[in-house]
């Protein structure tokens, strides 16, 4: 029988020289040494890519060490992306060099592989941060944010807002983050708390280049965790005076801070565009 058919083969074995003076492998053995299926290596014979070089005394086509080999390259280039018209044409290439082939496709797997390796890297931390998004204990938190840090804060924003994009942005951010860059967030923040509430005192207009400044200020802290826009900043101004603990914390560096940093990142907001009384959270 001559059909070289998945139904009709028989179960593969070496095939010695027969008629046709060739040895090799058959098809369905071919297929399971290189771990492709038989109608690919029936595709690729089909469009010229891969054919078999010789044929049993049975009339069984077969695959000879070079064209195994031939069919390794193939995948090599097929995992880089390569279409299977260029690779065509690489490997019949008259004036290519066989091991000038395989430096470059050994150079395009490095390379690869070292971007994979970047990108398992990237998972690992958003792993490692998916549940607190800190890599900070609860007692080096309150070490570093001072006494008045709750440490479950962290765990209600996740329920609030762990299905968004910008706290995915968070958890990889803070994942990466060391306690001496904690330590240094918290520094900015302590300042920029003390500028507010010495703003607050002689009574800074919002609105007024000094008032848009603290803003932006403000603003730019929070896009160090995530890319915050001037609407999504309105949204969190809001919640500023929604929530009373808000105004425990704000309002303890001057009284009716929490109320005037939201009217001074309403005005900001206005000024860069937003309707801070219907922004949403994009």
């Amino acid at each position: 029988m001559t059909s070289d058919s998945p139904e009709q083969e028989p179960t593969i074995i070496w095939e010695g020289a027969g008629p046709s003076g060739a040895d090799g492998l058959t098809v369905g053995r071919t297929a399971a040494l290189v771990g492709v299926s038989v109608k690919t290596l029936h595709h690729w014979d089909a469009i010229g890519l891969v054919r078999p070089g010789g044929r049993t005394w049975a009339g069984y086509r077969v695959y000879s060490a070079d064209d195994v080999a031939r069919i390794h390259r193939v995948l090599v280039y097929k995992e880089l992306g390569f279409p299977l018209s260029q690779i065509g044409r690489l490997l019949d290439d008259p004036d290519a060099d066989a091991r000038d082939h395989l430096r470059r496709q050994r150079s395009q797997l490095v390379e690869r592989i070292a971007r994979l390796e970047k990108m398992v890297g990237a998972v690992d931390r958003m792993l490692e941060a998916s549940r607190t998004g800190m890599r900070l204990t609860p007692e080096q938190q309150v070490e570093i944010f001072g006494a008045d840090w709750r440490p479950d804060w962290v765990d209600e924003a996740e329920d609030r807002w762990g299905d968004t994009a910008q706290w995915s942005q968070y958890a990889e951010r803070a994942a990466g983050m060391t306690p001496e860059d904690w330590k240094e967030v918290a520094a900015a923040t302590d300042a920029l708390n003390a500028d507010l509430g010495a703003a607050r005192r002689a009574d800074v207009a919002p609105g007024s280049d000094e008032a848009n400044a603290l803003a932006e200020r403000h603003r730019a802290l929070l896009s160090r965790y995530f890319d915050c826009t001037h609407s999504m900043h309105a949204c969190i101004g809001r919640r500023f005076v929604d929530d009373p603990r808000y105004a425990d914390y704000f309002d303890a560096f001057a009284p009716g801070l929490t109320r005037w940093l939201r009217d001074v990142i309403f005005e900001n907001a206005r000024a860069h565009g937003v309707d801070p009384e219907s922004a949403s959270w994009e």
